[in-house]
């Protein structure tokens, strides 16, 4: 997202709503087989969440100490068909139904009175081989998520009314991301497991708080015993000019992304290594931005509970866009902090971030962790421009508890204190955030 100096007051929900593309824990997609004989096998495929959550502090919702509830469920229907010498027809299609309730989301980005029922994914694919091609509505990600990982952006009704001819609302659930298909797509998967494998992909968003981006890319990777070397390249190619303007995202249109990316062990038993490096061309001024982050990772697997200790840093330019990061590896990724991620900023541009996070596993059916972020704005303190220092630091616990078969319940408690009164939320106050999160595999 191309951004000027600071975060401006009146560009700052629109930077939120861009950047803190929220996505919830990878949810379980549960399949029901209807049908299978002879090559063919078709499935019912359901999976459903709903979360509460409340806010003792506001980034620009009208309440003073919001409460809200989001949810949604997605049922459909996938199958494959097998062909002669090995190869195969595989496609799905189905629908999403989300909505939030109660005051909305703490950046007012959704209002409490969203919902809506809409198809999600609906491709068609053909494997044979080392080789897959699909193309139609479905989701795509790529390695760990800081750069691509699904169009998992759902606004609400919060930003409408501010020009007529932006519609955000995506049917709310604004933190669980109800939708994360991107509306067209050619994907082309080359190579197996093991080796050199590649992604050659097109994708075009219909989702206005991306200003409908049109991408086109590439991604190569070498995958080892002891961990997996990945480079991409992304182009814009276009952009919906309304809605760029409206966010801030003109200089999609012929951006150019470029990554490098290393994730795995070195071949150490319990040691965790991720790193990857994005150098960014703005497609309108032509600006060069970067991002990068290493992370390092320790399981103790023979101390009880086997817990794993990560430290990472991550550093974001200034104007740096980006682009379609989501959840991937658990909290944390790539939401640094459920409030700054979320509400309050950073969102993935301007700041350096420091994080150090402990999880263990009291028994197969729980995990619990503990999550320190420490953020530092890159922009500074700009009072007379009205700019926000997004400077601070949050502390997040949290659990994931298998409660039976078919209820996941994950909570979390955060505490958020900007480093000064000139924040978001308006002082610098330690905000209290907690929520609920229950999954309902079917």
């Amino acid at each position: 997202m191309k951004k000027s100096n600071g975060h401006n007051l009146s560009g700052y929900l629109l930077s939120a709503a861009v950047a803190a593309a929220t996505a919830a824990m990878a949810m379980p997609v549960q399949a029901y087989n209807l049908y299978s004989q002879d090559g063919t096998e078709v499935n019912l495929d359901v999976e459903a969440a709903f979360g509460m959550f409340s806010s003792d502090e506001t980034y620009g919702n009208s309440a003073s100490e919001p409460g809200w509830q989001e949810g949604y469920i997605k049922y459909g229907f996938s199958g494959s068909r097998d062909l002669s010498s090995g190869a195969a027809l595989f496609g799905a299609a189905n629908a999403v139904s989300s909505g939030t309730w109660g005051d909305g989301d703490a950046a007012g980005l959704t209002t409490g009175d969203e919902n809506k029922t809409k198809i999600e994914d609906l491709y068609i694919g053909f494997r044979t081989g080392m080789f897959e091609l699909s193309v139609g509505r479905q989701n795509l990600s790529i390695g760990d998520g800081f750069i691509l990982n699904g169009d998992s952006l759902n606004l609400g009704k919060g930003l409408e009314g501010i020009d007529p001819a932006f519609e955000p609302d995506r049917g709310g659930a604004y933190w669980l991301a109800a939708r994360k298909a991107f509306d067209k797509t050619v994907v082309a998967r080359i190579g197996g497991d093991d080796g050199l494998r590649s992604d050659i992909f097109w994708i075009e968003s219909d989702n206005a708080g991306q200003a409908s981006v049109e991408l086109a890319g590439a991604n190569l990777e070498y995958v080892t015993e002891t961990g997996t070397f990945g480079a991409m390249y992304i182009k814009g190619l276009g952009v919906d000019a309304g809605e760029a303007a409206f966010m801030g995202l003109g200089g999609r249109d012929g951006q150019k992304t470029m990554s490098v990316r290393y994730q795995g062990n070195a071949g150490v038993e319990n040691l965790f290594l991720s790193y990857e490096y994005v150098t960014q061309e703005d497609g309108v001024s032509g600006n060069d931005t970067n991002a990068w982050y290493a992370e390092a990772g320790w399981t103790f697997a023979d101390v009880a509970w086997a817990p794993s200790v990560n430290y990472r840093f991550t550093s974001y330019d200034d104007g740096y866009d980006p682009l379609f990061f989501g959840f991937s590896r658990g909290y944390g990724t790539w939401f640094q902090g459920e409030v700054a991620a979320n509400y309050a900023g950073p969102f993935g541009t301007g700041a350096d971030i420091h994080y150090l996070g402990v999880t263990a596993h009291p028994t197969e059916m729980l995990s619990v962790g503990v999550a320190y972020f420490d953020f530092e704005d890159k922009n500074g303190v700009d009072t007379a421009a009205q700019n926000f220092d997004v400077s601070g630091n949050e502390l997040n616990i949290w659990a994931e508890w298998v409660a039976m078969d078919h209820l996941i319940i994950s909570p979390v408690l955060g505490f958020y204190t900007p480093d000064n009164a000139n924040s978001s939320q308006g002082n610098d106050n330690t905000n209290t955030y907690a929520q609920v999160i229950a999954i309902v595999p079917f």
